[in-house]
């Protein structure tokens, strides 16, 4: 005579049949198993990316090679005077960041550079880094007059530099260049429903209410609303404050009519007065030698020597650009002005 029993996850049943036992254990329902695995591998991951930042950190404070290489762009190489080309290209993050401040210092100090072109090709980055080099700019900027060439890409953050160069700098684009995406945005996930269907809740020991504040497993409170919407502001507020100071056919009303974070065609960007002109690095070369004065010269383009860190992450000394977004953790918050909703994806390099 058989009988059937149900049994629940988790529960255990012993079978005798002579002198054999049998006991069966119920096994895991697919779907929670499978959830905590993706939690876990998401949690590791976290941790990983964060072990990078640390190491990035450690390694760009630690290394001393960081000399600013130069190379002949084009140009008159027996030419006295000379024309710089500093390259902005991927995200504005460290390591990147302490290296164009270095080749910003080096164009300043050589008293052979009589201008500066920026080549920018980044989607931005975070909102600190952006700002250092921004400032930095405007120092350079007093000295000697600084134009822009916009390549694929020169949005949010990689705008923001390009307002370094002054009111009396001018923007040059490429026609197929996207630019504007002004605004910020401080990376967030939203795993609340997904760690309830699992079973998993976040509980850190904080020592206040907003001390564990962004925790993707959870909805954020009013009181976080409000603190972080007030952040955003300030941040905000300085990008627009940027571009009403260095855009002289600008004023509050119309960059905050343009800040909606959309990106903007090259053609709009002109219409719009975010842009000069259409045109590629080398008429932006040739009209920042013209505003010079400049019949004969030699352009020169900056690099900096690659670091440790880039042999650890990359084994390829040779590239400059090897240390790639996914340092941007996005357990830690961070203000960016970034051309994207997603952080974690990649921007490209050379």
């Amino acid at each position: 005579m058989s009988t059937e029993e149900t049994m629940s996850i988790g529960d255990t049943k012993s079978v005798s049949a002579n002198s054999v036992v049998i006991r069966v254990e119920a096994g895991e329902s697919t779907m929670r198993s499978v959830g905590r695995r993706i939690l876990v591998a998401v949690l590791m991951a976290s941790v990983f990316m964060n072990m990078l930042l640390l190491l990035s950190t450690a390694v760009e404070t630690t290394s001393t090679s960081q000399d600013v290489q130069q190379s002949h762009h084009s140009g008159n190489e027996s030419a006295a005077a000379k024309l710089a080309v500093i390259n902005f290209s991927g995200t504005i993050m460290p390591p990147f960041t302490r290296r164009w401040l270095t080749q910003i210092e080096e164009a300043q100090k050589d008293d052979a550079v009589k201008g500066v072109l920026l080549a920018i090709d980044s989607p931005g980055g975070l909102v600190a880094d952006s700002h250092q080099l921004y400032h930095e700019l405007q120092k350079l900027a007093k000295k000697k007059p600084i134009y822009v060439a916009m390549k694929r890409l020169a949005a949010s953050g990689g705008y923001y530099l390009a307002m370094g160069i002054g009111t009396e700098g001018r923007i040059f684009a490429e026609p197929t260049t996207w630019t504007g995406s002004i605004g910020v945005i401080i990376p967030r996930y939203n795993a609340a429903e997904f760690a309830s269907k699992i079973g998993v809740t976040a509980e850190p020991l904080v020592t206040g209410p907003l001390k564990g504040s962004l925790n993707p497993f959870r909805d954020l409170s009013e009181l976080e609303q409000e603190v972080w919407d007030a952040i955003l502001k300030d941040s905000f507020d300085r990008f627009v404050g940027v571009i009403e100071q260095n855009r002289a056919t600008l004023d509050d009303e119309q960059v905050r009519k343009l800040a909606t974070g959309q990106i903007y065609t090259t053609s709009q960007a002109v219409e719009n007065g975010l842009v000069d002109e259409v045109g590629y690095e080398e008429e932006a070369l040739e009209a920042l030698a013209k505003s010079l004065g400049l019949s004969e010269y030699e352009v020169i383009e900056y690099s900096t020597t690659p670091t440790l860190l880039d042999v650890i992450l990359s084994g390829a000394v040779q590239s400059k650009h090897t240390f790639r977004d996914e340092l941007l953790s996005a357990s830690v918050p961070k203000a960016m002005y970034y051309c994207s909703w997603n952080p974690w994806v990649p921007a490209y390099g050379d």
